[in-house]
């Protein structure tokens, strides 16, 4: 089974369309952590928050297969720590091309009018990439 940690940014995302069960389709198991369990590593990430820093922390300690985050900064830490990642949009492109949902485009703009903010241009590459137009 794929070790899978996550942010809450990225499940509150589905919840708000009423799509968490993708994460279940999709990974079976999801890690949210709690509390950091190597605070001399939680230094290194000073500019994130609590939640995004322990993300990182147990993805490391765990040796996570992926990591689902959101934010920008924790994005980039996780790409120097060479961590596989995904967000909220990843998960969906992944479920719509295994067939798991019919469409991205009808979830991203749900996202948006609950007040997600995307930006233009991953709506449209994701739709383009989903094969949606």
């Amino acid at each position: 089974m794929l070790k899978v940690i996550s942010n809450t940014i990225p499940i509150l995302s589905l919840l708000k369309i009423d799509k968490l069960w993708i994460l279940k389709e999709l990974y079976q198991q999801i890690i949210i952590p709690e509390a950091v369990s190597n605070k001399d590593f939680g230094t290194l990430f000073f500019d994130l928050g609590a939640g995004e820093s322990e993300v990182l922390i147990l993805a490391k300690e765990k040796q996570a297969d992926l990591v689902i985050l959101d934010e920008i900064m924790g994005r980039r830490y996780a790409k120097q720590l060479d961590l596989k990642l995904t967000g909220t949009v990843g998960v969906l492109l992944k479920a719509k091309q295994l067939n798991i949902i019919s469409s991205i485009k009808e979830m991203l703009m749900e996202l948006s009018v609950k007040g997600t903010w995307l930006s233009p241009k991953l709506i449209s590459k994701s739709i383009e990439l989903a094969g949606e137009k």
